[in-house]
């Protein structure tokens, strides 16, 4: 199936694309080259043969003298020693007097009225030379007009010499010019084949970025695939961290629910198994709680590579996440109070990602601190800051470098404190390209903040 699915996706090669683009374009430029060579084979065939014919016509136009007051031709050999050159061809003339009249040569061959011109002899195609020579003498008076014709046999078969020749030339450097560009394709993919080599050397848990010598215009090709693979890595790491996450933070809590379970079912005095149940309903709630931070690292993981960050106002982030503190703590309304400036303070973010890991750091305040607990939005600087604010001793300065570690080895779980809310925190920030940070203010509250870069424009 999935060489099938494999083999659906494929198109023809580049190489085979190439070919046949190749093939295509030396036809259209073969063809152009034979209409070129046939005309341009014609055109000197044509011009030599004229240029002997007209010289030809002019050598008897100069050895006509007059006799008597008539015209007496002497038809010198040389007029037709170049012509005869072309032994397959006819050649044919004619000296016309000044009234029309045939002074010698072949009778039916017509007279033109221009120096060259086609014409034909017996049914077959010649080409003429006309050549006119004036006489003024008292004797006789007029113009004499000599006109010399050759069929058009050597034209042709030169005509085709040219342009096989020309067609032999361009057919070489048709297949020198394939080859080369052949040769250039395969030269051009080897380093996708080394691309190919790296990824199959691999092994199947191998995200990390390929490091293959690639040009230029395949470094995007590589560039892509690192940064799809760093996306699979992240969501391959994120699927482990909530494996991990499930079986290292569940079995406890479970075992304990289980286990206090059996005692409420062994326990007959009324009063000692209400306390059990109460146990067991503390714990059912820290262990509800563990599943909703569990469930939340994992999406605000995935949301971090699958949704787009948007410009968007932390304010609105904070009065979101003040509304959901009011319902989920509606059976013990904390002091809870919001501190926003009047404009608004604009960071590029996914709402609902910053808006869970702001109430991750008010739910900690109220179970952990003391009221009030503050939402504050401010500027500082190019940084946008979210920070929540509470009155409690606050998180030991020495625990503020490791706080956003899963398991940081100083943060225990217990049923009614679990240790993935500033892990929580921590992803989100990262993912926002900003950090979390711990402090004090100047009255001696204590201080979680998120600091993220600010937008131009968006602040202060």
């Amino acid at each position: 199936m999935a060489d099938a699915t494999e083999a659906s996706g494929r198109t023809a090669s580049l190489t085979l694309r190439f070919a046949v683009a190749l093939a295509l374009l030396l036809g259209a430029g073969g063809a152009a080259v034979a209409v070129a060579a046939v005309a341009y084979g014609r055109s000197a065939a044509r011009q030599s043969y004229d240029r002997l014919l007209i010289g030809a016509a002019n050598q008897i136009a100069e050895a006509l003298t007059l006799r008597d007051g008539a015209v007496s031709v002497d038809i010198p050999v040389a007029a037709f020693e170049l012509l005869a050159l072309a032994p397959e061809d006819r050649i044919v003339y004619a000296v016309y007097g000044p009234m029309g009249e045939l002074v010698t040569g072949y009778g039916g061959l017509q007279m033109p009225g221009q120096a060259l011109s086609n014409g034909s002899f017996t049914g077959e195609p010649i080409r003429l030379a006309t050549v006119k020579r004036r006489f003024a003498e008292r004797a006789f008076s007029g113009t004499v007009q000599v006109v010399v014709g050759q069929t058009l046999r050597a034209r042709t078969e030169l005509t085709r010499q040219i342009t096989r020749s020309a067609l032999v030339v361009v057919g070489a450097v048709g297949l020198l010019m394939s080859a080369l560009a052949m040769f250039a394709v395969r030269s051009s993919l080897v380093p996708l084949h080394r691309i190919e080599r790296a990824l199959a050397a691999r092994a199947p848990a191998d995200l990390t970025p390929l490091g293959v010598a690639v040009p230029a215009e395949i470094g995007t090709l590589v560039g892509a695939l690192n940064r799809f693979m760093a996306r699979i890595d992240r969501q391959v790491v994120a699927t482990q961290r909530l494996i991990g996450d499930a079986s290292h933070q569940l079995r406890t809590p479970i075992a304990a629910l289980r286990a206090q379970a059996e005692l409420a079912a062994d326990e007959h005095d009324p009063e000692r198994q209400r306390a059990i149940v109460e146990r067991i309903h503390r714990r059912a709630v820290s262990l509800s709680r563990l599943t909703d931070q569990l469930l939340n690292h994992a999406l605000i993981i995935h949301r971090a590579d699958s949704v787009p960050l948007g410009r968007l106002d932390l304010r609105r982030v904070a009065m979101r996440a003040a509304e959901e503190i009011d319902r989920d703590f509606r059976t013990t309304t904390p002091d809870l109070r919001l501190d926003l400036p009047e404009d608004p303070v604009t960071v590029r973010g996914d709402d609902l990602s910053l808006a869970e890991a702001c109430k991750n750091l008010t739910a900690n305040a109220i179970r952990h601190g003391r009221a009030p607990v503050i939402i504050a939005v401010r500027v500082e600087g190019a940084n946008a800051v979210l920070a929540v604010q509470d009155q409690g001793r606050g998180m030991p300065e020495e625990h503020w470098s490791d706080a956003g570690w899963r398991y940081a080895r100083r943060a225990s779980v217990s049923p009614t404190r679990v240790g993935l809310g500033l892990s929580i925190v921590d992803a989100v920030a990262r993912a926002h390209h900003g950090e979390i940070g711990f402090g004090r203010t100047p009255a001696g509250a204590f201080e979680a903040r998120i600091s993220l870069p600010l937008v131009a424009g968006g602040g202060a």
